[in-house]
């Protein structure tokens, strides 16, 4: 009850409620401006959280991470444009619900399952860390080394059909989070005698570079879109009781969702597709699916809002995120010498209570302020493209030149920006640059700290968390290979028959189809000219 009674009175602090309340609206506002998005939002935020106490800057960054999947339901239901990429599945059902006339009935049901979603992995956050927590005293130097490798094993392996260049980028990720002193000796690597370099490159540029700077150079370059939007008829009350009309599939769908958040690399997308082809799957109506399907809709946006409060799990009880936002989350902590781990929940366990109350009245105040201002939120969806971009590229200058007052970060910001525009033109991924940095130096220290008691390749997996580790390292490129193996057999078996068994079937098919018509006619003609051809008048 004193935990209880502490982190209350962390959260009434008059800083903490503001950063709350504009998190949760600013993070819906923002999802609801189609081409944004949340990355954009928090690597902006992220220098001017450095100067917060850290449960203020958390709770800002958690509000927009948690709120914009909300907000990018808008868009998606109402003019067919997700306003942020995890409500890309969002338009298979809301937008045809919309079209017959139901765009009300569609945006209450997101928001329900939304704040279901939400609400359910905030529960589960709150059961599994400490669990988490008490096994992570087990986690020596090697322990935590093979967890940062498994984590960006599973980021690669997770990009399906772009593995090999997702891994190049996360060691591109790795070789930038070299460059600079190193941790042991002090020594300078990569620097070539220049004196910008010597420091190393910040995180905050890069993800700054990367996600801001990219984006708003796409908005500059790309023409407005002129959008129509739908007129609201029906109750937005009318969401929470259909909900409650489809349990199995919320629960199921928010279950994924918990589950893929906890897993390091894998995220909303997987979530989402499982929980949707598992409602389709076990649907009374499966072909409604696509057409406007409520389940469809309550899979979508339970699954992808229950991811946020779960990947704070592996962050907070290991110090190890598993996507960008919570990589950005992580140097909040470490800026205000916060180190994620055991030590967190036994010496301060009032803060971790506050971060889950936090996210418990997150999603309360988000749902309250989505059924009172949906009316006019909508309009947030025809801010021109190029304004946004002006203003995203404002904010994001004067936030990396406020790092270190430094106009070479700025330089190496737009550097990178140019490479992420060139990355999203090529369809690549982004996240495994960052997590590269992230966990890259995560890794070096630790690699470093076990091989002073290493002799043998043995003694580095000699104990049992450490063994179980290797031993699921060794499973997840198994069956990755496996999988490369099945699908490049699957490959050549259709290239196979596209180039002998189709043209000759195809060839041999129409020739079939011509004898059938030819002897057909025959018949007919037969029939009625029992006696011989017909006149010449009649052919």
């Amino acid at each position: 009850m004193d935990l209880l009674v502490s982190a209350l009175e962390i959260l009434m602090r008059w800083d903490v409620a503001l950063a709350l309340l504009t998190g949760s609206v600013g993070g819906v506002l923002i999802g609801a401006i189609p081409g944004v998005g949340p990355a954009v939002a928090i690597a902006i935020l992220l220098p001017a959280t450095f100067s917060m106490d850290p449960i203020v800057g958390l709770t800002v960054l958690l509000g927009i991470y948690g709120s914009s999947m909300y907000g990018g339901a808008i868009p998606a239901i109402l003019i067919n444009t997700p306003g942020t990429a995890v409500n890309a599945l969002t338009t298979y059902d809301g937008y045809p619900m919309t079209a017959r006339g139901e765009p009300r009935r569609a945006l209450s049901l997101a928001y329900s399952a939304s704040f279901f979603g939400g609400v359910f992995s905030v529960i589960c956050l709150i059961l599994f860390a400490p669990v988490l927590a008490r096994i992570a005293p087990l986690f020596g130097s090697r322990e935590i080394f093979l967890a940062a490798l498994l984590g960006l094993i599973l980021v690669v392996v997770a990009h399906r059909g772009q593995a090999l260049i997702a891994g190049a980028l996360a060691g591109f990720g790795i070789f930038l989070q070299t460059i600079g002193m190193e941790p042991v000796k002090y020594t300078q690597r990569y620097t070539f005698d220049t004196q910008f370099l010597s420091s190393g490159i910040d995180l905050i540029v890069v993800v700054l570079g990367l996600f801001a700077l990219s984006q708003a150079f796409v908005l500059l370059t790309e023409d407005d879109d002129k959008t129509r939007l739908s007129q609201l008829r029906g109750g937005l009350f009318q969401g929470l009781r259909e909900l409650a009309r489809h349990p199995r599939v919320a629960g199921v769908s928010a279950g994924f969702g918990v589950i893929m958040g906890m897993i390091p690399g894998v995220g909303e997308f997987t979530a989402q597709f499982m929980s949707y082809t598992y409602a389709q799957r076990t649907s009374k109506r499966p072909e409604d699916f696509g057409h406007g399907s409520s389940e469809g809709l309550i899979a979508a946006e339970t699954a992808n809002n229950a991811v946020p409060a779960a990947a704070m799990v592996p962050l907070l009880a290991l110090g190890i995120p598993g996507e960008a936002l919570t990589a950005m989350m992580l140097s909040v902590f470490y800026v205000h010498n916060v180190v994620p781990g055991p030590g967190l929940f036994q010496n301060q366990m009032d803060f971790v209570v506050a971060l889950y109350l936090a996210l418990l009245i997150l999603n309360v105040l988000v749902l309250v302020f989505l059924l009172s201002a949906t009316r006019q939120l909508v309009k947030v969806v025809k801010i021109p493209n190029r304004y946004l971009g002006a203003v995203i590229l404002t904010l994001s200058f004067v936030g990396v030149y406020s790092l270190r007052n430094s106009a070479s970060d700025c330089m190496l910001a737009a550097g990178f920006g140019l490479l992420g525009v060139i990355l999203k033109r090529l369809s690549l991924p982004i996240v495994p640059i960052i997590l590269g940095m992230v966990l890259g130096g995560i890794m070096e220290v630790k690699l470093r700290a076990a091989m002073a008691r290493v002799k043998t390749p043995w003694d580095f997996i000699d104990r049992p968390v450490a063994f179980l580790l290797f031993a699921v390292i060794v499973l997840v490129l198994g069956l990755h290979a496996r999988r490369v193996w099945l699908d490049m057999r699957a490959l050549r078996q259709a290239t196979w028959e596209e180039r002998h068994g189709a043209t000759r079937f195809g060839a041999r098919m129409a020739d079939r189809r011509a004898r059938v018509e030819k002897a057909r006619s025959r018949a007919v003609r037969a029939r009625h000219f029992p006696s011989g051809p017909p006149p010449a008048d009649l052919r």
